[in-house]
């Protein structure tokens, strides 16, 4: 089975601001001997199958016993769909590629993946989990793809959106964003992050991953419902959603499993706003165009 495995979202007990875009996003207070973050972190890579991904390995303790039992099947669906979503996307943008992960800290795809020149990887999450993995994937001699650029903004930033600006991202630019592994504790918390992507990604561009089911859970108890709840969640933040079947994502890999019960979403929503890079370019044409008329009136 040529899959890789990351950890899904998980529920993690640490404060949470929302009152305000990106203030206090998912602070964590952590240690480096009782991290509740990096126990996870570690938990999602020694689910992943060496032979997809080499550094797995580098991760884990010494002599922990990596987990591919049948419940971590929809890890490596989820997470081959979202390699090859993301690889077929960034191939098909022109020029300079943004890539926005937001993740667990141990996530290995800037590093695994075939990325094709010009290709900006900004890594979003808890920075001491962050720290923990990069020194131990730089000693087993892990590196960017050439002519790629891979930057970390930590999660505990106080604004994220003005964070990766001052790192270099541009939302004037396409780019794609994608969730797996990042810690949540509340459906508000995820909705501060979907109003944060939602201001980062110009129109027409994806935002997928995969989430928690019970932050559908909070609003509503069945399943048939789960998809009107993303539909309002999503369009109200100015995305067209679609919840992937993990069977149906099973199926485009030529796989055919009994995946079992799960409690995960699997999504891909397109960005039908501008963002607000685009908003402040387009104000600022407007003004300069309305300058000119009043310039050409008095004349």
């Amino acid at each position: 089975m040529e899959f890789s495995l990351r950890c899904a979202s998980v529920l993690v007990p640490f404060p949470f601001n929302n009152n305000k875009r990106n203030r206090g996003l998912l602070r964590a207070q952590l240690s480096d001997e009782n991290d509740p973050l990096l126990r996870l972190a570690i938990n999602s890579a020694s689910l992943q199958p060496l032979f997809m991904d080499p550094y797995a390995g580098c991760l884990v303790p010494p002599h922990t016993r990596l987990n591919f039992e049948n419940s971590s099947k929809h890890y490596c669906i989820a997470t081959k769909f979202i390699d090859d979503k993301l690889l077929r996307t960034v191939n098909h943008m022109d020029g300079l590629k943004q890539v926005v992960l937001f993740s667990d800290g141990m996530d290995t795809r800037p590093y695994r993946l075939n990325w094709p020149s010009s290709t900006i990887i900004f890594d979003i999450s808890p920075e001491r989990v962050y720290q923990n993995a990069i020194e131990k994937l730089q000693d087993v001699g892990a590196k960017i793809p050439r002519s790629c650029l891979f930057l970390h903004v930590p999660l505990e930033s106080s604004n994220i959106q003005e964070a990766l600006h001052m790192k270099g991202f541009n939302g004037n630019r396409p780019s794609i964003l994608a969730i797996q592994g990042l810690p949540l504790m509340t459906l508000a918390s995820f909705k501060e992050i979907l109003l944060t992507v939602s201001g980062m990604a110009m129109d027409g561009c994806l935002f997928l991953g995969e989430l928690p089911a019970w932050l559908a859970e909070t609003k509503i108890g069945t399943k048939s419902s789960t998809e009107k709840w993303m539909d309002n969640l999503f369009m109200s933040n100015g995305f067209k959603v679609n919840m992937v079947s993990y069977h149906k994502a099973a199926k485009s890999l030529g796989k055919a499993l009994e995946l079992g019960d799960h409690k995960y979403i699997l999504f891909v929503a397109e960005q039908l706003r501008f963002s607000d890079d685009q908003m402040e370019t387009w104000k600022i044409e407007s003004q300069r165009v309305e300058e000119d008329r009043k310039g050409e009136d008095f004349e």
